[in-house]
């Protein structure tokens, strides 16, 4: 188990940390500004490697299906327990919608791709694929609702969704496998080469913004949610989504990638619809520097019990 374990820190854990380090180290001495890149992740990195990807992965409908349904009932389960304890803890409004907001939203995409091809392959990425653009649109509908139930609209929850390019390519990735079509040998190259350049840009962009969110202040009487929301998202997380996998019967690769991308840090989105709609910014931003840190020793461990 020890052996695993290292072996996963050194061959996963120390390459993602390499660009997120440099990040973190630009954005220190140089204030490095993110939104040109996270528009070349938005606008083109994203939706490259969701095309490539889904174009080529061998995923079957079951794992669609399963991973729809896993998708669903866990968020289901978190929000229910988030909201649970913010009532016996007695939490204000802002802070339960913060830690709705921290519990649900995962750092899968600019995180856990990069995470799953290194820990479990081509594979692993196939099946992730599927997961991270559910993820997508979760954040994009349900993850307003969560930060500002009062602001929520359906209209603009829905126009969010649709001014992602990822769902296109992920549409446009459906209509060629249904119909067994092919990009133009050049044009395909072209998309893949795109796409091995999504892990080391959108892990030097989490670098920066967790220096970013790091400098964030505080407030007063922060610490009993703030310990609340890491609890949640370290520990009763991993277990919940343990819980819905085997009630719905996953196993093999599928179970693995699901599970390590349920356990992911707190999603970087959470801030941006917790600053927006006041959902107790400070707080999910704390909780976003301190799971991504801990995500680093705790991830190996995990990956060690899926992989064994």
């Amino acid at each position: 188990m020890i052996q695993t374990v290292l072996s996963t820190l050194l061959g996963v854990i120390v390459p993602l940390s390499v660009p997120i380090i440099a990040g973190a180290l630009i954005e220190r001495f140089q204030r490095l500004d993110t939104k040109p890149l996270l528009t070349l992740y938005l606008y083109f990195l994203s939706p490259a490697i969701i095309l490539d990807t889904l174009a080529h992965a061998e995923i079957s409908f079951d794992d669609i299906y399963l991973t729809a349904a896993f998708s669903l009932l866990n968020l289901l389960l978190l929000w229910g327990t988030a909201s649970g304890i913010s009532k016996i803890m007695k939490f204000s409004s802002p802070d339960q919608a913060g830690l709705t907001l921290v519990s649900t939203l995962t750092n899968s995409a600019n995180y856990g791709l990069p995470l799953v091809l290194l820990a479990f392959g081509q594979a692993g990425l196939d099946k992730a694929s599927v997961y991270v653009i559910g993820q997508m649109i979760i954040v994009n509908t349900i993850g307003v609702y969560f930060a500002a139930r009062s602001h929520f609209s359906v209209k603009n929850a829905i126009k969010s969704v649709l001014s992602l390019p990822a769902i296109y390519a992920a549409t446009l990735a459906i209509l060629l496998r249904a119909f067994d079509l092919h990009l133009p040998a050049e044009v395909d190259k072209g998309i893949t080469m795109a796409a091995g350049a999504y892990s080391p840009v959108v892990l030097a962009i989490l670098g920066a913004q967790m220096m970013k969110v790091g400098r964030m202040p505080s407030k007063k009487g922060e610490m009993p949610v703030f310990w609340t929301g890491m609890v949640m998202r370290m520990l009763i997380g991993p277990l919940l989504a343990l819980t819905v996998l085997q009630l719905l019967g996953i196993t093999g690769t599928l179970h693995s990638v699901l599970f390590i991308l349920a356990s992911m840090p707190v999603a970087v989105n959470a801030v941006v619809l917790a600053e927006r709609f006041g959902a107790s910014p400070p707080f999910v931003s704390r909780c976003i520097l301190w799971t991504t840190l801990g995500s680093f020793l705790v991830l190996p461990l995990l990956i060690a019990s899926v992989s064994g």
